[in-house]
């Protein structure tokens, strides 16, 4: 067999399944927990942390662990619309389900959602992206690299010009699919979903 889908879901390194060989032993315990075994699973889940937030760039407080990519991008969308005075969303017509079942759950609820379609090339069109964005818009979501056609987003360039252009709304990025050395989160990427 030939496995052709190693975006998604990929066999584990050696090294990593040697790194995480303690967790599934001696160091599993609760790192909610006030016991030994939890206090050292929470130093290890911290160290991790720290180490998450130096290659980013950003805060260890600004690492937040889920399950996964979906649960991340769920987190992000529903959780900066439900949160804030500005309650629109702009997304993209090609995004990941995800973020798609997101925004049609807050259009349900009646908040303002608009989604972007792209040109032929795949690319969403960076003054498309700033005319669908008003005063209402509190997050923009663009996809990183596209999981079924490999598009590769300007997120940093579209972020930035948000950010300039409409500088009030956050910009979500769900970069599950892009490389780790893409340069994903920058300075204008408020919230980033990323994956293992």
């Amino acid at each position: 067999m030939i496995y052709l889908d190693h975006a998604a879901t990929t066999p584990m390194r050696p090294g990593v399944a040697e790194a995480m060989e303690p967790f599934a032993s001696d160091r599993f315990g609760n790192p909610s927990g006030i016991h030994g075994v939890s206090r050292r699973a929470k130093d290890a889940l911290e160290e991790a942390r720290e180490r998450v937030a130096a290659r980013l760039g950003v805060r260890p407080s600004e690492v937040v662990f889920t399950s996964g990519g979906t649960e991340c991008d769920n987190l992000a969308v529903k959780g900066v619309a439900l949160a804030g005075d500005r309650r629109g969303v702009v997304t993209v017509a090609t995004e990941h389900e995800a973020v798609l079942e997101s925004v049609a759950f807050l259009e349900r609820l009646g908040l303002p959602v608009r989604r972007v379609g792209v040109g032929p090339d795949g690319l969403v069109d960076p003054d498309e992206l700033i005319d669908a964005i008003d005063t209402g818009t509190g997050l923009v979501s663009v996809m990183a690299v596209n999981n079924e056609t490999g598009v590769v987003q300007d997120v940093a360039g579209l972020a930035r010009r948000v950010a300039e252009e409409r500088p009030w709304v956050l910009f979500h990025t769900d970069a599950v699919q892009a490389h780790p050395g893409d340069p994903v989160v920058t300075e204008h990427v408020h919230l980033a979903s990323l994956s293992a």
